[in-house]
């Protein structure tokens, strides 16, 4: 595979002219100074009064067609109304316009030719020009004419002017860019949005215990347990240790709701009475409107619940059905002092309780222009030719937004800005760009998806405050044929801080809520309840109007980055590496100061090793000091620019084409078994080698542990004694003296040096490990 240069996949700086000029650190200087102005004509056709009939019936079915240049958009239409009132907004970017004269013409729907009723023309030089705070544009009366410029009967309410996107009648406008897409359906879904994500909550169960079950064997002992099912969750506890009919469990269990709470908990004691066959002995449903709602961690009251079951008696030839309700003790709470968890930790936007009451103060307001995109790739063919109808959406915090799709537009320019409030520094904002399949009425059988282009994350802990960042970002994806840059996305960032010593209050917290700590939950259940959280949101937003998609949302919160990839654990070890690097650049210097490569420094690190040794309160303040100087050092090569996409810490420039396959691979796997033989093996040698290093650490450990276990009598007697005699030597000598010969010996010069092995590390490799015991 050929691989594109680095540069291609950098990030660039970029001077672009933004919110006309007036951009400066003050965050109330514009709605707008984060993006370029855009101007628009913007027409609102209200309502039109008197029109000619058209038919013998004395009415007509009008419509209105605002015209200018190539670009057409109609309203909707009236049947059999003369007075009709449409109150729909028209705009029609600057950049496309050629055309001088702006046409809005009153026609009658017709099933074979539309009729001409009059039209209103507009000189676009006389058009006057309106930017907010201003008051909007009153619409005025105007003469229909016909096609010969004489007044005509009827007249038609119009405004028309001059804006920008700051416009309060941007969002809800027709846009010339959507003058090729039809229905309205696909008219919405191509309008900017704002969403907001559910409020969730963890729910626990704790299952205590049943009374009175009665199972219908009742020569054996009944194996007990709950199933508890809420939504798309279900869990169950283990079997009861008691077989009785008055079974214990006090077990928890744990699941994700959402506000508004449409399904109820259900609740059901089973008995398993033979493999793969389980009885009901008795079932509740809990509306969760109704559970209590805890902030902390102290116990509420439990609760006891009746059990349903129909039980049918026979007495003689009738069959007579009685209800008998068992009880379960449980105690079940919506907990609000956890963070429902639905994004990774590496990079959340969120890390706030559930719960308002336990919310801090905002530290300060996160804003981003999200300005244009240059050189996306070709995402579909329609008629014929590729083409692009891209959109962003935008994630942080529990606000999802997402921009206005630029039709058939490899270099769109949305020009939109978004504002969110800031309660924690350490988190992380996700830009996405996707492909819009969702247009001219296709998608019928819903088989369509949203293409991903792909995405930027931001830390908003790497930003200095106040400034604005304006740069291009490469898009990579990640392809079973290796990473692909597919186009570059220009984003305008600020993060204004309103409290300076708050968000420097915040380094000292806790990242997640205290609930995490004092009452913490599995790492299985973090894992679990994630995927059910993401499912949620996913389902949530996908039913909003227009959906923000399944796809688009697990794209966003990386559903699925927690399957085994060998790209990424290549990647970590590397990470590892880079981290461990710096200890190993400083054990080769000391190496080199004690083998004298270089004499002068060894000489000086004796006179420093001397003088600290003689005065050790020197010794925490020369360590402080030293890194106060190298954090001053490094100052000036400190990052100017924000982080990005690093393909090459990624390992994704130089993956094997099989690694790629295997991490694109479905899961359960799709591949045929003798590569599936192959992947298993090649995993296999890998764990071995991890098996190998796991065995010889805790080997390192185990020696240190027989040291005084008498394991190795020889050993443990040696060790015994010679800690006796360092007893006594250290007692008897000064601290000083000890160190110095200590550290005079470590520094020796290499012609009193052996090449073997110290007497010290022979005898810890000596020492035994647990190893011999292991089959």
């Amino acid at each position: 595979m050929q691989r594109p240069p680095h540069e291609d996949f950098s990030l660039k700086e970029t001077k672009p002219h933004l919110g006309g000029g007036k951009v400066t650190g003050d965050k109330l200087t514009s709605t707008y100074d984060l993006v370029e102005q855009m101007l628009y004509l913007y027409v609102r056709v209200v309502k039109a009064k008197d029109l000619p009939a058209k038919d013998l019936t004395g009415s007509c079915d009008p419509y209105v067609e605002v015209k200018l240049g190539n670009y057409k958009g109609t309203t909707r239409h009236f049947e059999k109304k003369s007075n009709p009132e449409w109150m729909q907004i028209f705009a029609f970017s600057k950049d496309r316009i050629q055309a001088s004269v702006l046409e809005a013409t009153v026609k009658d729907k017709d099933v074979v030719k539309d009729d001409f009723m009059g039209r209103v023309l507009f000189d676009l030089n006389e058009v006057p020009k309106r930017v907010p705070p201003d008051s909007p544009l009153a619409a005025q009366w105007y003469r229909l004419e016909d096609r010969n410029g004489n007044k005509h009967k009827g007249e038609l309410m119009l405004a028309v002017w001059w804006g920008t996107q700051a416009d309060e009648a941007f969002p809800e406008a027709w846009h010339s860019d959507a003058a090729t897409v039809s229905g309205a359906d696909s008219l919405s879904s191509i309008r900017s949005k704002v969403y907001l994500s559910p409020k969730i909550w963890y729910l626990r169960v704790n299952v205590i215990e049943a009374q009175d079950l009665m199972p219908t064997d009742r020569t054996r002992f009944p194996d007990v347990f709950v199933k508890a099912i809420l939504g798309n969750q279900a869990l169950r506890t283990r079997s009861s240790m008691s077989k009785s009919i008055n079974p214990m469990w006090n077990e928890d269990l744990m699941f994700v709701a959402a506000e508004p709470f449409e399904e109820p908990l259900i609740l059901s004691v089973e008995d398993r009475v033979a493999p793969n066959k389980d009885e009901v002995l008795g079932r509740c449903a809990i509306p969760l409107q109704y559970v209590d709602r805890r902030l902390d961690n102290k116990p509420l009251n439990t609760r006891w619940y009746n059990l349903e079951k129909h039980v049918v008696i026979t007495e003689g030839d009738k069959k007579k059905e009685i209800k008998f309700s068992s009880k379960i003790h449980m105690r079940i709470c919506l907990e609000g002092g956890y963070h429902v968890l639905d994004e990774s930790t590496h990079y959340s936007s969120d890390l706030r309780p559930t719960a308002k009451q336990l919310w801090k103060s905002t530290i300060g307001v996160l804003e981003v222009g999200i300005l244009n995109a240059q050189g996306l790739s070709p995402m579909k063919t329609k008629d014929g030719r590729a083409t692009t109808d891209a959109y962003c959406v935008a994630k942080y915090g529990q606000k999802w937004v997402r921009t206005r799709t630029i039709i058939d537009s490899a270099a769109p320019k949305w020009n939109e800005q978004y504002t969110w409030e800031v309660f924690d520094p350490c988190t992380v904002i996700t830009i996405g760009v996707f492909d819009n399949c969702h247009l001219h009425g296709g998608d019928k059988a819903g088989g369509a998806r949203d293409s991903r282009i792909g995405k930027v994350r931001i830390r908003l802990s790497t930003l200095e405050t106040d400034r604005v960042y304006t740069h291009s970002y490469p898009l990579l994806v990640l392809h079973p044929n290796g990473v692909k840059k597919m186009g570059e996305i220009h984003l305008a960032v600020r993060f204004t801080c309103s409290s300076l010593l708050n968000m420097m209050n915040m380094y000292s917290q806790s990242l997640l809520p205290k609930m995490h700590y004092v009452n913490p939950l599995t790492v299985s259940q973090l894992d679990s309840l994630r995927h059910q959280a993401t499912q949620i949101v996913s389902m949530r937003l996908s039913r909003a109007e227009p959906p923000l998609r399944k796809e688009v949302v697990e794209y966003m919160l990386d559903v699925g980055s927690h399957m085994w990839s060998m790209r990424r654990s290549k990647a970590n070890f590397f990470r590892i590496m880079g981290v461990f690097g710096g200890l190993i650049a400083v054990g080769k210097w000391f190496d080199q100061i004690c083998n004298w490569k270089n004499p002068i420094t060894t000489v000086l690190i004796h006179i420093l090793f001397l003088i600290l040794v003689l005065y050790p309160e020197l010794i925490l303040p020369t360590i402080f000091l030293y890194l106060f100087l190298i954090g001053v050092w490094y100052y000036r090569w400190r990052p100017r620019h924000p982080p990005h996409m690093d393909t090459r810490l990624s390992c994704a420039d130089n993956a094997h084409p099989d690694e790629l396959d295997e991490e694109f691979d479905t899961f359960p796997t799709s591949r045929a078994p003798d590569l599936v033989r192959m992947r298993y093996d090649r995993l296999r040698s890998i764990a071995g080698r991890i098996q190998t290093v796991v065995g010889d650490l805790a080997t390192q450990g185990e020696r240190l542990q027989s040291l005084l276990s008498w394991r190795d009598p020889r050993a443990t007697a040696l060790f015994v004694i010679f800690c006796l005699v360092a007893a006594i030597v250290l007692y008897v000598t000064p601290f000083q003296v000890v160190a110095l010969l200590t550290g005079f010996y470590v520094l020796r010069h290499p012609r009193f040096r052996h090449k073997l092995p110290s007497v010290p590390l022979n005898f810890f490799r000596r020492l035994p490990a647990r190893t011999d015991c292991m089959l």
